[in-house]
């Protein structure tokens, strides 16, 4: 909902940094995989109970997603990069709360609805992309992308902002889940009711 509305505040020292990183000779490939190798420590120190370094690894993780993006602009973007970048992304969306789910077991019934929220808006969000680039539809909304990001209530500000808030009160993870969870069923519905609208012709 609200990362079309940072892109132009947060891609300029983005940019920056992302064409120094270029120039030493780092790929945004191993920016995406730095990324998600520090978030899924980020994962295990929440199941540790350990979540004041939960907290600072998932800030440098999507610090680190955020600068692949960067890195591809200055070298050049390629199919495979965005291919890895998403599914690093929702491995990394994924992680977080299995986490939560193994430091209390009470989190658990509401680790798995949340994974099974992320999924059906995962699904929700790659399938109005693979029919919109049949159509050629495209959009700059969320910055240079290797495909069609379609907006939702739900993006990756929201998600960070929820994750964020979770490891500064893990004991409110319940609460903090079940409210993402809400708001990931209202991102599917809306998607829905946008591809019903932008891809109608269908069966």
């Amino acid at each position: 909902m609200f990362d079309a509305r940072l892109r132009p505040l947060i891609d300029p020292p983005l940019n920056a940094i992302g064409r120094a990183l270029a120039r030493a000779g780092i790929s945004a490939n191993q920016v995406t995989l730095a990324g998600l190798v520090v978030g899924l420590g980020g994962a295990v120190a929440i199941a540790e109970r350990q979540f004041w370094l939960a907290l600072a690894l998932v800030i440098l993780s999507r610090l680190l997603d955020g600068l692949d993006g960067a890195v591809a602009r200055a070298r050049g973007k390629s199919d495979f990069g965005g291919y890895l970048d998403i599914v690093c992304d929702f491995t990394f969306y994924v992680a977080v709360p299995v986490g939560f789910g193994f430091a209390d077991p009470a989190n658990l019934p509401f680790a798995l609805v949340l994974v099974a929220c992320f999924t059906v808006t995962g699904i929700s969000f790659l399938a109005f992309a693979v029919l919109a680039a049949q159509r050629g539809l495209e959009t700059t909304a969320h910055g240079e992308k290797s495909f069609f990001y379609n907006s939702g209530l739900a993006e990756g500000g929201e998600t960070i902002a929820f994750f964020l808030a979770m490891c500064l009160w893990p004991g409110g993870f319940r609460l903090l889940a079940a409210m993402f969870t809400v708001l990931c069923v209202l991102t599917v519905v809306q998607r829905s009711l946008a591809a019903r609208h932008v891809l109608k012709g269908g069966h």
